[in-house]
């Protein structure tokens, strides 16, 4: 399964690239350099290199208002602060979708649809 996961994300990854309509939050970021360091034992060079490549897709500053507008996912949704964070982002972003295998697929939380990046392909969506 992890191969087809893994292949399945280099697909997304490049479709991403290719249109230029990829975004991420600093949470996303953050999240991938500590996970790609300490569970996946990339090298901390090779992590931080993948961040600044990532940096292209112009992460949604982290601010007050984004804060506020995470809490209000809080306790409309009954989301984690952290998921929050990263939903308020995708708001922010102009997101039509978010990619994640965490959030409950296929919801809908304002215009910002949940997509599980390994049940679905970019070529399912105009990405």
């Amino acid at each position: 399964m992890e191969v087809e996961k893994r292949k399945r994300a280099t697909e997304w990854m490049d479709a991403l690239w290719a249109s230029g309509t990829g975004r991420l939050s600093w949470q996303v970021l953050h999240e991938f350099y500590w996970n790609g360091v300490k569970r996946m034992r990339l090298e901390a060079a090779s992590a931080r290199e993948i961040v600044e490549d990532l940096i292209h897709w112009r992460p949604v500053d982290t601010s007050l208002g984004l804060v506020q507008q995470s809490w209000r996912w809080i306790d409309a949704a009954q989301l984690t602060y952290w998921d929050a964070l990263i939903l308020a982002a995708a708001e922010r972003s102009g997101a039509r979708y978010l990619l994640s295998e965490d959030f409950q697929e296929d919801r809908r939380y304002g215009e910002v649809q949940v997509l599980n990046p390994f049940h679905h392909r970019p070529s399912e969506f105009s990405i």
